[in-house]
């Protein structure tokens, strides 16, 4: 008979360590975290970093100057022009694209051949880049050679100077601006839309709501957080506004349309003043962010509402 061999009573059992163990999301993540610390965290910091210096491209050394790049920011008449720009820019871009979307959708709701149709045809030009937008509209505005202008000479109407002109420069931008970004927004609320169940409709047609009324209280409320998102895209879209200027007017005629972001480029990239366009760049970001932070705050979408 064997007999099964016993610890002795003196020594304790051996306790088995367990290997740690790595979660495998962190190396699915760890390329994007890279790419990220590499491309986007690490020039925010640099740029906050050369927002306190003289620094221009080209010299040795960088003073440090703390926040006098943003003093003489404060007390700039063309910066302050510029960020008039963009907010008007904005802000009837933002309001304008959402209306007009939101009219549209409306009306295409429905699936048949020509709403699909027509969806195609307003989604067409976001599909273009800004730049390439910009050019076409610049030749279709030509005073010498655009058809634009051709057309309206042809009906007896004398066309006006489009970009030429400082006052009429910044609307036809704010135009192209609704046109370009029109036909994204319109699918946003669109499918929004589609998602509404018909009951609601049904109900509020039993209790006697109209056409505005179940507009006004059925479709706007579900809505919410598409219009929330749209608005929020037009808005932080708008404030970034550059390659549309750059193509059609350049900031002209007389700094009438020159944007924020143009007038960064033209201290960066042009002048050389780094420095200082460091501090363009950083005081663009905290308006963005609060104004994000705003809209959230404002349209925040409530389980009562």
């Amino acid at each position: 008979m064997s007999s099964t061999p016993f610890p002795s009573a003196g020594k304790p059992a051996p306790v088995r360590r367990r290997r740690p163990r790595i979660n495998s999301a962190y190396l699915f993540i760890a390329p994007s975290v890279l790419l990220i610390g590499v491309f986007i965290a690490e020039p925010i910091v640099q740029s906050g970093w050369m927002s306190l210096h003289d620094w221009t491209v080209g010299e040795a050394h960088h003073t440090f100057v703390g926040l006098d790049n943003y003093t003489a920011l404060y007390h700039d008449s063309r910066f302050w022009n510029a960020l008039r720009v963009t907010v008007i820019y904005t802000a009837a871009v933002s309001v304008g694209q959402v209306l007009i979307a939101l009219a549209i959708a409306s009306r295409l709701r429905r699936t048949t051949w020509y709403s699909a149709l027509l969806r195609t045809a307003y989604f067409f030009p976001f599909i273009a880049s800004l730049v390439v937008s910009g050019i076409v509209w610049k030749f279709l505005l030509d005073p010498q050679v655009g058809l634009v202008d051709a057309w309206l000479s042809g009906i007896g109407v004398t066309p006006p100077e489009w970009l030429q002109s400082t006052s009429l420069a910044l609307p036809t931008v704010i135009v192209v601006g609704i046109w370009k970004n029109v036909g994204f927004t319109m699918i946003v609320l669109l499918a929004g839309m589609q998602q509404i169940p018909p009951d609601l409709y049904e109900a509020a047609a039993l209790d006697g709501a109209g056409a505005w009324q179940r507009f006004r209280h059925v479709t706007l409320p579900a809505l919410r957080p598409a219009l929330l998102f749209t608005t929020l895209i037009a808005t932080v879209t708008g404030l970034q506004l550059f390659d549309l200027v750059y193509a059609m007017t350049s900031g002209g005629p007389i700094f009438h349309t020159e944007s924020v972001v143009m007038y960064l480029y033209q201290k960066g990239f042009v002048e050389f003043q780094m420095g200082y366009a460091s501090a363009v760049a950083w005081i663009l970001f905290v308006i963005i962010l609060a104004i994000s932070a705003l809209q959230l705050r404002l349209s925040r979408f409530r389980d009562a509402d």
